[in-house]
């Protein structure tokens, strides 16, 4: 805990500073924000905490709850929170992490996927306390004037240093002039904030600097910056992400976001618990120390409320441990909210099961279903009949329950 001989802080700061600090990856410089939580506290003057989102995906996974959560805290402490949507910078493209140029999205791409992403981060934060801005505010009317000034504020040897530029640069890739800007507007929507303190993930911590140097050169107060880490998925070994299919959405129902918690490995539950709940970490080792398998259930459990109602994890919980009960007789038990698909044309008749499944949007294509089906992953009826024909048919009308891997069900009826 950073203090000096000339400075000291409340016992009210310092609670609020190791509630911060908790699953943060970094604070820069940790002494400023605790400068300014101590004259917030003095002053009855709430912090501005930004924390901005390009809406580039419109589904938001934990790995993005991380962030969301850390910015809950500052909400519990009483700060203002500006939720930033990106749009402007949206359809720019933003290359952190990428090797290449990112393709820039239409108008009604962002606004679609801006209005997905209000919905969703309200499972976690208090609307009512939560203010949405969009960088488009000030972004859309600038003068051509004024972004030559913004660029003047910065150098090509200063955004070199950022380490995707770099690798793209050695490697001889094109790297276009829009997203040397990207840092800078970043940056310069703290300015225009006036934000106290900035939040994000580690891959953003350049853009995260950029914005106090540009404060810094506004002659404005520059702001904190606390990163978060990039969750690790449900594979162990590679970055939460959709693509990987290594997430849990934070929409899911209850009993799929239980099931897909149970899969969280040994190495990785304390820091699933530390960064998704607010479980503290003397009961966090005193769970995994008596019984790692029931600790892994309460962890699982606790990522459901906070998702969900309260006891919503408790109650995917019993229907869990059901399942996995019967699972020894062979026995085919639905989960709560199973899904349902009724299929409408072709009835009365047969139906091939690869299409049946790709119309219910269980898989893409037909072709993932023939591996699936290959692989011996789907099963039928409360037998668990194992589909080892492509060409299987089910015929309508009629009902059938289908168990698709080890988490995926399925009413098919008409």
């Amino acid at each position: 805990m950073p203090e000096t001989a000339e400075k000291s802080y409340s016992p009210e700061v310092l609670a609020a500073f190791e509630k911060i600090k908790r699953g943060a990856l970094e604070i820069l410089p940790e002494e400023h924000l605790l400068d300014q939580l101590q004259k917030s506290h003095d002053t009855g003057v709430p912090l501005k905490m930004k924390a901005g989102f390009d809406p580039t995906a419109p589904d938001l996974h934990l790995g993005h709850s991380l962030l969301i959560r850390k910015i809950k805290h500052f909400q519990e402490l009483g700060h203002e929170i500006l939720f930033l949507i990106g749009d402007f910078t949206g359809m720019i493209g933003d290359p952190t992490g990428r090797s290449a140029t990112r393709k820039s999205m239409t108008r009604a791409d962002v606004e679609e996927n801006a209005k997905t992403y209000q919905e969703q981060v309200f499972r976690i934060l208090d609307k009512s306390k939560t203010k949405i801005v969009f960088n488009s505010a000030w972004c859309a009317d600038m003068k051509f004037e004024a972004v030559l000034g913004l660029t003047a504020r910065s150098t090509v040897a200063q955004l070199l240093e950022r380490d995707d530029f770099q690798k793209r640069y050695k490697a001889g890739e094109s790297i276009s002039l829009i997203e040397f800007m990207y840092p800078l507007i970043q940056g310069y929507d703290s300015v225009a904030l006036e934000a106290d303190v900035e939040l994000g993930g580690s891959d953003q911590k350049f853009n995260l600097l950029m914005g106090r140097e540009l404060q810094k050169e506004y002659g404005r107060p520059q702001q904190s910056i606390v990163t978060v880490p990039l969750l690790v998925g449900l594979d162990g070994t590679r970055k939460m992400s959709k693509s990987y299919d290594n997430y849990i959405g934070i929409t899911e129902e209850p009993y799929a976001m239980f099931a897909k918690g149970m899969s969280v490995s040994d190495d990785l539950m304390r820091d699933y618990f530390i960064m998704l709940t607010d479980t503290p970490e003397a009961q966090i080792d005193e769970w995994i120390a008596a019984d790692p398998f029931e600790a892994k259930k309460k962890l699982a459990a606790a990522i459901v409320d906070e998702l969900h109602t309260a006891g919503a994890g408790q109650d995917a919980r019993a229907a869990w441990e059901r399942e996995k009960s019967s699972a020894g007789r062979d026995k085919l038990v639905l989960p709560p909210n199973t899904p349902e698909y009724t299929p409408t044309e072709g009835v009365p008749g047969k139906l091939p099961l690869t299409r049946l499944l790709v119309d219910a949007k269980i898989e893409k294509s037909t072709s993932a279903v023939r591996r699936l089906i290959e692989g011996g992953s789907i099963k039928l009826g409360e037998e668990l009949a194992v589909i080892t024909d492509v060409n299987h048919e089910l015929e309508f009308p009629g009902q059938y329950a289908l168990k698709i891997g080890k988490k995926r069900y399925l009413v098919l009826k008409a």
